[in-house]
């Protein structure tokens, strides 16, 4: 449980923070043996607002790019780590974010290193990140790992938000044409089709396809949209399992195109992550098992799981990857050579600098053949409903 409290120290300077204790009366205890006078404690779930546990209050991968450069730069300037860590928590806008740092500083005032302090806050440092300080501490290059690791987020969250905001403008196409197109079938269309089953003539198939269609949705539209979000939330609850989380993952990897540039998006982190840890002096196999935590596929995860106890027993890194169809040859020709003339991280560095290219690469050509089709596909869906109603009034019109 956290707890902040505002002391006196023994000059009479009021002080404030955070301690993470089992109870109040053992972070008083606490607070009293640094030799602090307790003027103000209480718990942090007492205190915190409803806006505390909003989606925009939550830590994201932007707040710890920035985050880790401001480490690494105030690294580099040889402050104390003790002080850089209330600085940034006295600095950041994101509660949550504050509340982690100044309990990593309370950690660290205690005798904790950076890495163990780190890791109580799993829901803002990774294994990675975690592990990564641990190799920096342990080589005393902490500082220059941090400029490392600070250099990596800021490529891994360049490529996953370039991927991501590029599909911003296709979604919001196809969110469009689905109003669109239910608006129409549930208001437009049944007060024009009153007026062509009124007249008593035979329409079209095509009219009555949509007559038909625009029915169900008025008389069962409520329930088929139940349906959905009970659909969506059982195949959530699915994915949440080993089971789904695999299938999800496979699905992903098959969608034609689409599933291309996934392959080329966890090839692009597995390569970089490998370099990077490698770079800071990570041995081979944390490094496999560490990437696998964060590649975030279930099939890549799993297959670097294997790959690293093969390598336990004694094979190379690209003999153990080259059996997976989910590895390309080419990856595992230079992860040869790089084993072979003792360059791996350098070819493993090159291999992910490929592979984000390919993904910006792949991005952009998969946006600018979604968005004109997504508009000729909105144009068309309009113009078949209007013309499947219209048609048959207009001929009635002639008739007369």
């Amino acid at each position: 449980m956290l707890f902040n409290y505002r002391v006196l120290d023994a000059s009479g300077v009021e002080k404030a923070g955070s301690i993470d204790a089992v109870s109040e009366d053992v972070a008083i205890v606490s607070l009293q043996r640094r030799g602090f006078t307790i003027s103000a404690i209480q718990s942090v779930e007492a205190k915190e607002s409803f806006l505390s546990f909003t989606f925009f209050n939550q830590i994201t991968n932007r707040d710890i790019v920035i985050l880790s450069r401001q480490i690494a730069v105030l690294f580099e300037a040889q402050v104390s780590a003790l002080r850089v860590f209330r600085l940034l928590a006295a600095e950041t806008e994101k509660p949550p974010l504050a509340k982690a740092l100044t309990a990593v500083a309370d950690d660290l005032q205690s005798g904790f290193s950076i890495s163990k302090a780190l890791e109580k806050h799993p829901k803002a440092f990774s294994p990675f990140y975690i592990n990564m300080v641990h190799a920096g501490e342990e080589a005393g290059t902490l500082g220059e790992t941090l400029l490392y690791l600070a250099d990596y987020l800021d490529r891994s969250y360049e490529v996953t938000s370039k991927a991501r905001n590029a599909l911003i403008y296709p979604a919001f196409v196809v969110t469009t044409f689905i109003t669109v197109m239910v608006l129409m079938l549930t208001l437009i269309i049944p007060k024009l089709s009153v007026i062509v089953e009124e007249v008593g003539q035979e329409v079209p198939f095509y009219t009555k396809i949509v007559i038909g269609v625009s029915t169900f949705f008025v008389d069962y539209g409520l329930f088929f949209a139940g349906l959905l979000v009970l659909g969506g939330f059982a195949a959530w609850r699915y994915s949440r399992t080993k089971q789904g989380n695999l299938a999800l993952s496979e699905f992903k990897l098959t969608i034609p195109y689409v599933g291309s540039l996934y392959r080329k998006l966890y090839l692009s982190r597995i390569a970089d992550n490998l370099s990077t840890m490698l770079t800071s002096g990570i041995t081979m196999v944390q490094a496999i098992e560490i990437t696998a935590t964060v590649v975030g596929n279930g099939i890549y995860e799993r297959l670097l799981n294997e790959s690293a106890e093969a390598v336990k027993s004694g094979k190379s890194v690209s003999e153990a990857l080259g059996k997976y169809e989910e590895i390309p040859g080419i990856v595992v020709q230079m992860v040869k050579i790089g084993e072979e003339t003792g360059e791996l991280g350098t070819i493993l560095k090159t291999l992910a600098k490929f592979y984000q290219r390919e993904v910006t690469n792949a991005v952009d050509t998969l946006v600018d053949l979604i968005e004109p089709t997504m508009i000729v596909a909105l144009g068309l869906g309009v113009g078949l409903l209007l013309m499947a109603i219209l048609v048959p009034i207009y001929n009635l019109a002639s008739a007369f």
